[in-house]
């Protein structure tokens, strides 16, 4: 086993981990590329427990079948489904996985992506269609936490969208609202290279809260009335306290990021202005991570201008989680593959 100091926390990597032969139902999966995620540094800073290998966003090619297994077939490209579920208890008997009583996470209950070889339930793995790159298919996880946000939000045709956050989960929000049927998205981000992709994959306006009141920026484009629905991707105290801000009268506020800290926010206009607050929480099998992968094949969301770096699983630390926190303005999705840059 190998192990690494991270903020004074051993992070696992297994370059060469002995995994057992898969079970009835999994499969033995050889990783290609596995994405780096702040949610990682957030599980090696103790906020959540994690007992194996870490490393919920990756593909990877299966190599070997457990018992019973007919697909998908080795030599498949698959990207796994994080979310492991019982089947059996309230919330899976009602097809709410994500709410399990039992649940179980690759790369955080479970060993994950950073490893040479995982295993996985069959259930899990969705096949990426061959047009479409590994690095594109190790972005399904994160697209499809903005899959769900999106049909949480019930954005109709002619709406108006503000994403709030312009980091991976907004940007990929913004294209599903669009998808979604949204006629204007605006993004608000305070970092200048994060703003310039935003514009890129088609924000209609993109606003420096720092430079302008986003608040009476949101008015002006809005008839002074606000957006229809505000997604809040920023994960901070002020712009979770900010976004029922944005939101007109009887419009929707769809909380999306895990910030674990209290916030102090004025609620008055939730009340006052009658506004639905909706959580949004990761992701379903078979509704969600199975769109996601289905709209990053065939291009109508792109994966691409997210990945801000390539690294090799010796680099995770210090090119890797380092870079994410000391870079953050610069980075958002960073890629590790354990065979090397450019074996993929």
């Amino acid at each position: 086993m190998n192990a690494c100091l991270f903020d004074g926390r051993a992070v696992r990597l297994d370059r060469a981990y002995a995994e057992p032969v898969p079970a009835a139902g999994e499969v033995r999966v050889r990783v290609l590329l596995a994405g780096v995620c702040r949610t990682d540094l957030e599980i090696i800073k103790g906020y959540m427990r994690f007992t194996g290998v870490l490393g919920h966003e990756f593909v990877g090619r299966i190599v070997e079948i457990g018992p019973g297994v007919t697909e998908p077939k080795i030599g498949d490209i698959i990207t796994p489904d994080t979310l492991i579920h019982c089947g059996t208890c309230y919330w899976c008997q009602r097809h709410q996985v994500h709410h399990c009583e039992n649940l179980a996470i690759l790369g955080l209950s479970t060993d994950g992506g950073f490893a040479e070889y995982v295993n996985a339930p069959t259930y899990m793995c969705f096949r990426l269609p061959p047009s479409v790159a590994p690095e594109v298919g190790a972005l399904a996880e994160p697209a499809s936490v903005a899959v769900r946000a999106s049909r949480l939000a019930h954005i109709a045709l002619g709406d108006t969208v503000v994403i709030l956050g312009a980091g991976t989960i907004g940007l990929f929000c913004l294209q599903t609202a669009r998808l979604s049927g949204a006629s204007h998205v605006y993004a608000i981000e305070t970092e200048e290279s994060r703003r310039a992709i935003a514009a890129q994959l088609g924000a209609d306006a993109v606003i420096d809260p720092r430079v302008v009141d986003p608040v009476e920026a949101i008015k002006a484009h809005t008839a002074g009335r606000g957006a229809d629905i505000v997604i809040e991707c920023g994960g901070n105290a002020q712009t979770v306290a900010l976004a029922p801000q944005l939101a007109r009268k009887q419009g929707r506020v769809v909380l999306l990021s895990l910030h674990n800290d209290p916030v102090p926010i004025n609620l008055f206009p939730a009340v006052a202005n009658e506004l639905e607050l909706i959580g949004s929480f990761s992701h379903v099998y078979d509704d969600d991570f199975a769109t996601a992968v289905i709209l990053l094949g065939n291009g109508r969301v792109q994966a691409e201008p997210l990945i801000t770096g390539r690294i090799g699983l010796d680099d995770l630390v210090e090119k890797g989680l380092k870079e994410l926190v000391m870079n953050k303005a610069k980075n958002l999705k960073i890629l590790v593959s354990p065979q090397g840059v450019g074996a993929a």
